[in-house]
């Protein structure tokens, strides 16, 4: 008798912990969650540049061209930019960690050549666009293997003036 109720109470304890577990997590899942909804950025700012437009390009293994997936998101940089003509943009060249770093400087200031000529092709003035190149000194990834690497190859389109907070 007493090791069914010991039994028992084992049971009933155990429930107990787990709605205890199961309702600080539904307390917690009712938590605000605060995400940047596309009608909470402010048209015109950083972030609307950043989620609503692209800010990153990437390139292929040792080469410069503008890939053709990277035109969609170079096409709506240029079609933004025309719309606030008052912004001005920092392109910046990146490069994955293999290589010399004099190599990487070189092809990253290709990169960000190739974005910003690309945009002054497609109608924005070339006076609102400066280049500079981190070659592999500015990883956002930092494991050594293709899908990082591949990340680490890109045009960074960075708003240096004229958009709103």
């Amino acid at each position: 008798m007493f090791r069914g109720a010991m039994k028992l109470g084992f049971v009933v304890l155990a429930g107990s912990l787990a709605l205890t577990a199961c309702s600080s997590t539904k307390e917690e899942a009712k938590a605000p969650v605060t995400t940047t909804t596309p009608s909470s950025v402010k048209p015109g700012s950083a972030e609307d540049f950043r989620i609503n437009v692209g800010d990153t390009v990437l390139f292929d293994l040792d080469q410069h061209s503008v890939r053709g997936d990277a035109q969609g998101i170079l096409q709506k940089q240029a079609a933004w930019l025309k719309q606030y003509p008052s912004v001005r943009l920092m392109v910046e060249g990146h490069c994955d960690e293999r290589g010399t770093r004099e190599y990487n400087l070189a092809l990253g200031d290709r990169r960000a050549y190739a974005v910003k000529e690309f945009l002054v092709s497609v109608g924005v003035d070339a006076a609102r666009l400066q280049t500079k190149s981190y070659g592999k000194e500015r990883p956002v990834c930092a494991e050594a293997d293709d899908s990082c690497w591949q990340q680490n190859r890109r045009g960074f389109s960075v708003i240096s003036a004229g958009a709103g907070s």
